[in-house]
């Protein structure tokens, strides 16, 4: 159909292009700071809790963030978050070339990452439907998360690897950088990217937050859609936490191992990114996200019964795969259904519980991998993701009008 193949256009691509960037930046600090933990401590508890941290702030500023986000230009709402996050890591670079690097000097940078994360990632989002149309959603969703996932872990997870190799302060300083550069492409798009709110008098950040929590709340589909995605997320950090020392002390690959096997994933999200949306269209929404929830849960689980490299960056890359299904349809179904004046808010009440729950899965995977092991923790996140895949399963079949019917083909952006 013309609608379908019809050109996203340059605001699209130079939003593609900032996020691209940042992504990359992201994906080499993803792999630089579990290491340098790694370096300060095995203690399980201690690397899961770098990981806690910084998701922390999702569960504590995504509201704030969201309110914000409604009521300012997105774009520069997005530059001025990585500006945060390139000095915070160059602040941490020069303590680890002074020699004063701490688990206290690391975990407050990485708490203060995510609190820039949390503005950076509400903006980011609610600019898409302000770009497209409500049709290109889903093609302009893949084309982002795949552009994200590439540049995290195809790109940004070996090279952080290999630098961190080098020298531990050499990933900061290039992250830092690639923050710097994201932030000056982004302010490049043409035109201001603030929601219209309409006429009213003026109101508050803590009646922002109400009117986007309730909005949530009332909505039966997203509400139950937000409770599932946040037992999934809780249950997947478990492993999350202790990744690190799964690929350093379980499978044995050493620290440029351990950014190959996020390579690996990085291959899969390129993968699930890019087939999400025509797998959508061949045999529909509902069956392509329980199959991705379904396969996410089983390559897991099936991690923790091998001890090789090679065999667990196939079944990790396989398992991300269906996680990009559930990353790239869910978020359009969310952009399709949320009024683009509320977006930021109730995509704030969203990230609160789903992005809220990593710290504390995270927290307890360290803790059942201190009193079990970790291959322990793959098996039981797992299990429980497969029982989740169930319920997301009947929660897509109960409102299936409601999913069938949110991508109308439109001439405007989602927004209208």
């Amino acid at each position: 159909m013309p609608v379908v193949s019809s050109p996203l256009g340059p605001a699209f691509w130079r939003l593609y292009a900032a996020s691209a960037a940042s992504n990359l930046a992201d994906g080499v600090n993803r792999v630089a700071l579990p290491l340098l933990a790694a370096t300060l401590t095995r203690d399980p508890v201690a690397v899961a809790a770098l990981t806690s941290l910084a998701f922390l702030p999702w569960l504590l500023f995504a509201l704030p963030a969201g309110a914000f986000v409604d009521r300012s230009d997105r774009k520069r709402a997005m530059a001025a978050a990585n500006v945060v996050r390139a000095a915070a890591l160059a602040a941490l670079a020069a303590t680890v070339l002074t020699g004063t690097t701490s688990l206290v000097v690391l975990y407050t940078v990485a708490f203060a990452v995510g609190v820039a994360e949390t503005v950076y990632d509400s903006a980011a989002r609610a600019m898409l439907p302000q770009v497209v149309r409500r049709d290109q959603l889903d093609r302009g969703n893949g084309l982002l998360t795949t552009a994200e996932e590439a540049s995290q872990g195809f790109i940004g997870a070996p090279l952080g690897s290999v630098l961190f190799v080098l020298a531990a302060a050499a990933p900061l300083l290039t992250t830092a950088g690639g923050f710097l550069l994201a932030a000056v492409l982004v302010v490049g798009i043409a035109g201001t990217h603030r929601p219209a709110r309409g006429e009213g008098p003026p109101t508050t950040i803590r009646r922002d937050v109400a009117e986007g929590v309730g909005w949530l709340w009332r909505h039966r589909f997203l509400r139950g859609l937000t409770l599932v995605s946040a037992s999934t997320a809780l249950t997947s950090s478990m492993t999350t936490g202790v990744f690190v020392l799964y690929a350093l002390d379980t499978v044995e690959i050493g620290a440029a191992g351990y950014g190959l096997l996020l390579t690996a994933g990085g291959v899969g999200a390129v993968l699930g990114g890019l087939t999400a949306a025509p797998l959508a269209d061949r045999i529909g929404r509902t069956a392509t996200l329980v199959a991705g929830s379904v396969l996410a849960a089983l390559t897991l689980g099936a991690m923790a019964f091998t001890e090789n490299g090679v065999v667990a960056g196939v079944l990790f890359g396989a398992g991300t795969v269906g996680v990009l299904f559930w990353n790239v349809l869910t978020m359009s179904l969310r952009q399709a259904l949320i009024p683009e004046a509320l977006f930021g808010r109730v995509q704030g009440g969203y990230r609160t519980l789903v992005w809220g729950g990593i710290p504390l899965g995270a927290l307890a995977g360290g803790l059942l991998a201190d009193a079990t092991s970790v291959p322990t923790v793959f098996a039981v996140s797992g299990a429980v993701q497969l029982v989740l895949a169930g319920v997301l399963w009947w929660l897509l079949a109960a409102h299936r009008d409601l999913v069938a019917n949110a991508f109308a083909a439109d001439e405007e952006p989602a927004a209208s």
